[in-house]
C-alpha cells in the first residue's frame, strides 16, 4: 500500500496531479486538483490511497489525511465508488459531512453527483456514529479562513485558481461568475477555501 508520495510537483492537470520522485513520475487522481497549484514545481507530500483491482491500479490524492479516511469509509458503502466519493469530497469539508451523516440529512446527501435517496440512506447506515471522532478538531480548522494580510494580486491569483478549478469540475462561466461576485464579498483565504466556499454557494443554486 502506498501511504503517501513525497516528491516535487511537475503538473496539474483537471482531474490529476504528477509527482515525480526518484525519477518517476506518479499520476495521482484527486477531487480538486487545482487546490495543489500553488505547490506547482514545489516538494509536496500527497496523502494517497491505492486502489487495486484486477484490471486497473490507481493512486488517489488527497492534502489531509482525514480525507482519505473519509474516501476510505464511503468505498465501504454499497454503491459508492471511487470516482462518486472524490465527487463527495470535492464538494464538502469532512466535518459538513459527518454533520449530515449524524443529523441524517439524506436531502442534503441527495445533493451530491450520483447519490440519490438509496445510496444517501445506505451512507448514513453504514456510516452513522463512525466519523464523529473528526467532527471537533476539523470543523474549527475547516470553517476558519486562514488569517493573512493579501495583497489584491494575490487575492486576484487565488480566486483564479479556484475558478479555474470549478470549471474542471464542470461548471459554467455563468455559474462561477455568478459564485467569484460571492466570493469577492468574503473573506480572504487559500485556493482551497475558495473552490469549498464556490461548491457551496452552487449547491444552493
Amino acid at each position: 500500500m502506498i501511504t503517501y508520495v513525497k516528491g516535487l510537483l511537475t503538473t496539474v492537470e483537471e482531474s490529476s496531479v504528477v509527482i515525480e520522485t526518484g525519477g518517476i513520475g506518479y499520476e495521482i487522481l484527486c477531487a480538486n486538483p487545482y487546490h495543489f497549484q500553488e505547490d506547482l514545481n514545489k516538494e509536496v507530500r500527497v496523502h494517497t490511497y491505492h486502489y487495486i483491482r484486477e484490471d486497473s491500479q490507481n493512486l488517489y490524492g488527497f492534502k489531509k489525511k482525514e480525507d482519505k479516511q473519509l474516501f476510505s469509509q464511503l468505498l465501504n458503502v454499497s454503491g459508492i465508488g471511487p470516482k462518486g466519493a472524490l465527487a463527495i469530497l470535492g464538494t464538502v469539508s469532512v466535518p459538513e459531512f459527518v454533520s449530515a451523516i449524524e443529523q441524517e440529512d439524506d436531502k442534503y446527501l441527495t445533493k451530491f453527483p450520483g447519490v440519490g435517496k438509496k445510496t444517501a440512506r445506505q451512507m448514513i447506515l453504514d456510516l452513522k456514529g463512525k466519523l464523529v471522532v473528526w467532527l471537533p478538531d476539523e470543523q474549527n480548522e475547516d470553517t476558519i479562513f486562514y488569517q493573512e494580510d493579501l495583497t489584491s494580486k494575490e487575492k486576484r491569483a487565488r480566486m483564479d485558481d479556484a475558478i479555474e478549478a470549478l470549471k474542471a469540475l464542470g461548471y459554467t462561466d455563468k455559474e462561477v461568475k455568478m459564485v467569484r461576485a460571492e466570493l469577492e464579498k468574503g473573506k480572504q483565504g487559500s485556493v482551497d477555501d475558495y473552490v469549498r466556499q464556490g461548491l457551496q454557494l452552487l449547491m444552493k443554486t
